[in-house]
Parts: structure tokens; sequence; C-alpha cells
């Protein structure tokens, strides 16, 4: 994956939120029925018997109105402890499980590696993303921050789904 570039315009800087809150951010206006939905979902206990607090801090503001996944990567490069972002976006609206756009904070340049020896690192990269229902947003971010998992595992898992979207196990 290659680094987030700079953002062409400036999206507003992210205050409030703990390592242990879920980053989910809005980038669609267009259905505000179906964001109420997913902030609901959002704000639900989760875990096996619902036994955690629901840990998220959502980003509502108009400025990030059609921001794309690498504008919002740019806007929140400079937090070392976000290992994964989730947009709500066009997308998201449209779907019937109101699924958001995990996306991974973390890359790795490869364009210097040597290709003879690094050949499966650079032809088949790290994915960077992939849907999940709102309710499997916890449980990827708290697995993530304690480093239980890597995101490849939920993006393998998320693929393996015939609509291609992560639910809670």
């Amino acid at each position: 994956m290659t680094p987030p570039e700079e953002s062409a315009r400036a999206l507003p800087a992210i205050v409030g939120r703990d390592v242990f809150d879920a980053l989910v951010i809005r980038t669609d206006f267009g259905d505000d029925e179906s964001w109420n939905a997913v902030v609901d979902e959002l704000r639900r206990p989760w875990g096996p018997s619902g036994e955690f607090p629901a840990r998220v801090r959502t980003v509502d503001a108009p400025a990030w109105a059609g921001a794309t996944a690498e504008e919002v990567l740019a806007a929140v490069d400079g937090d070392e402890y976000l290992g994964v972002v989730f947009l709500a976006d066009r997308d998201t609206t449209r779907s019937p499980v109101r699924a958001l756009l995990a996306l991974t904070t973390s890359w790795e340049d490869v364009s210097g590696l040597d290709p003879l020896y690094y050949r499966e690192l650079i032809e088949s990269p790290e994915p960077r993303e992939f849907r999940t229902v709102p309710a499997a947003v916890h449980s990827v971010h708290a697995n993530l921050t304690l480093g239980n998992m890597d995101f490849a595992e939920f993006a393998t898992a998320a693929s393996a789904e015939s609509d291609r979207v992560l639910r809670p196990v």
C-alpha cells in the first residue's frame, strides 16, 4: 500500500477520540435515516453476550461530505494509535446491512524492495479495505488495537462471505 497522500482539501482535525474508541466518519449526507440507524447499531453493547460497552467516536460533520478514502487516511495519518477507520459512505447508505468501509491506516512502502527476494510481498500486497456491518466494528477495532488479529485476517473473513461483508462471529 502506498502512503497516504496530502489531502487536496483541509479536513477538520478529529478531537476527543480515546485510543479504545472506534472511529466512524460519515462521508455521505444523503440519507439521515440510514446514518441514524448505523449510529444506533454502533451504540449497542457488543461481545458474545453483549458484555462490552460500545466505544465509538462518530464524526458527523458536513466538512467530511464526499471525502475519499485517500483524503480520510491523509487526515488521520497523525494518529499513531489508530489502526483502522470506518467510513459511512454512499455504499453504506445504499446497503441493506449498512456495511461500513473499513480502511487500514497502516501501510508498507514496497516500491524500493528487490523483486527477486520480495516477489510475494510485492505481488500480493496486504488488503487495504473491506466492508463490515456496524455490529462488527467494535470487535475489529478492539482486536486491531490490542494486536490480537491483523487487518488482513478481517479482510480475508469478509471476502469469504457471499456479499463480501464481515459480520460478528
